[in-house]
This record gives C-alpha cells, sequence and structure tokens, in this order.
C-alpha cells in the first residue's frame, strides 16, 4: 500500500510503499500523536527499514489500497482535429 505524508515546512510529500495495513496505519499515527511532542510516527517500508517522522510536525496522512499499476498508453484520447480538415473527404 501507498502513504503519502505530508510534512509541515516540506515542500513535497513523502511517499512510502509499505505492507502495514491501512488499519495498523491509523492505529499507529493515533498513537504517536497521542504521545506529545517528542513522539514519533514510525512505518515500516516494504522493501525493508523504517521510516521515522516527529507525529507533530506531520499534516496529514493519505493511505489506500493497493493501485493497479497503469501500463501503455490508456489515457491518451485521440480526437479528429476540427481545424485541419482532409480535402479529400471535405
Amino acid at each position: 500500500m501507498e502513504v503519502k505524508i505530508g510534512i509541515h515546512s516540506v515542500p513535497r510529500e513523502l511517499v512510502v510503499e509499505t505492507d502495514t495495513p491501512a488499519e495498523e496505519v491509523e492505529r499507529l499515527l493515533s498513537a504517536a500523536l497521542e504521545k506529545g511532542e517528542h513522539a514519533v510516527f514510525a512505518l515500516s517500508v516494504a522493501k525493508g527499514g523504517r521510516v521515522l517522522v516527529p507525529a507533530d510536525k506531520i499534516a496529514y496522512v493519505e493511505f489506500g489500497g493497493p493501485e493497479a499499476r497503469r501500463v501503455g498508453f490508456g489515457n491518451i484520447v485521440l480526437r479528429p482535429d476540427p481545424v485541419h480538415r482532409d480535402p479529400v473527404t471535405s
């Protein structure tokens, strides 16, 4: 699952792939926020290791189910150009 963590005064979000279930991520975040000012939010990374973020600096955490990877050019929509017409068919 992909987890995005927004941190105060940091222009980019931290994106982490984890095998931790969503309910566990929420529980870990809630526990870290309840501990107070010097608490740390720790999240295991899918490829090994952990990410540690000061809990009081977290602006938001966005997580959800796994998303299928898109392959190819499926997002391209081809439309005929209304300005340039084919002289043979016009």
